[in-house]
């Protein structure tokens, strides 16, 4: 089984999959972990400060194909980052379809402004943010806003962080 995890900066994507290997023992790939070794290595004139639609464009047939040799090797595998289109399923048939659950994390405008200090507070938990002076709460609900309707328009699976993070999160949750 391969699962996709989505969503925008700071929604928690990197601890739910920390979290899931855990729980399942599934490895996880951190596409930002992808994408840096891809900038600092020079195979690409992309940098960190790309737009996420040129990241995607250039990562997301990357991944693609990563997703599907590890179906067809019967291995399980957790792939997270902002840069799953929210289109996903068209690049996969039914039988790959099958073997792939997808999450996108969105934290709503009311949860963002109620608990802005905490989600900076988790904003280092799983990944140390070397700049992260661009997190406001107008850019985060800006973001979310933007990853909520996208992958609501496809159809796609998404926990709505709304209240209580955990509770939410775990309401959520459908493997």
């Amino acid at each position: 089984m391969v699962i996709f995890i989505s969503g925008a900066s700071h929604t928690g994507k990197t601890v739910l999959a920390q979290r899931l290997l855990e729980k399942y023992g599934y490895p996880y790939l951190s596409i930002d972990h992808l994408k840096m070794g891809l900038i600092r290595s020079a195979q690409t004139d992309l940098t960190p400060l790309s737009s996420d639609d040129a990241l995607t464009d250039y990562l997301w047939p990357i991944v693609r194909e990563m997703a599907k040799t590890a179906i067809e090797n019967h291995q399980n595998l957790i792939i997270e980052g902002c840069y799953i289109p929210s289109d996903w399923q068209k690049d996969f048939d039914a039988d790959y379809r099958n073997d792939i659950r997808c999450i996108c994390l969105v934290m709503s405008s009311r949860y963002i402004q109620a608990h802005f200090d905490v989600i900076r507070a988790f904003a280092n938990t799983a990944e140390q943010r070397l700049d992260d002076s661009g997190c406001s709460v107008a850019a985060l609900i800006r973001d979310n806003t933007s990853f909520l309707k996208k992958w609501q328009n496809s159809g796609s699976h998404c926990i709505l962080i709304d209240q209580d993070y955990e509770t939410d999160l775990q309401r959520g949750l459908i493997l």
